[in-house]
């Protein structure tokens, strides 16, 4: 995925942060905090995740599947590239 160079210091401080609030849930975990607290977390971390993957898959719809001058061929890798994506992130 070589035109993700181009947001690299977006991504990485995307996945910097999910880092970051995935160490804060093992630290509260580790110091008893209360479960409604962990959970509410735990939620962040799925929102942004979600965030991360909605544009990751922006980014691979564009250059993928909705360039025009992609070939039908190199359209349809793409296609089902990111169809095997949604199903394994879907389950």
């Amino acid at each position: 995925m070589g035109h993700l160079h181009a947001n690299k210091d977006n991504l990485t401080a995307r996945v910097r942060r999910i880092a970051g609030q995935l160490t804060a849930i093992q630290k509260a975990i580790d110091a008893g905090a209360p479960c409604a607290s962990v959970l509410q977390q735990a939620a962040a971390v799925r929102g942004a995740v979600n965030g991360l993957m909605d544009q990751l898959i922006e980014e691979h719809l564009r250059e993928h599947v909705a360039r025009p001058d992609l070939s039908p061929e190199a359209r349809a890798s793409g296609t089902e590239e990111l169809l095997a994506v949604i199903r394994r992130y879907a389950k």
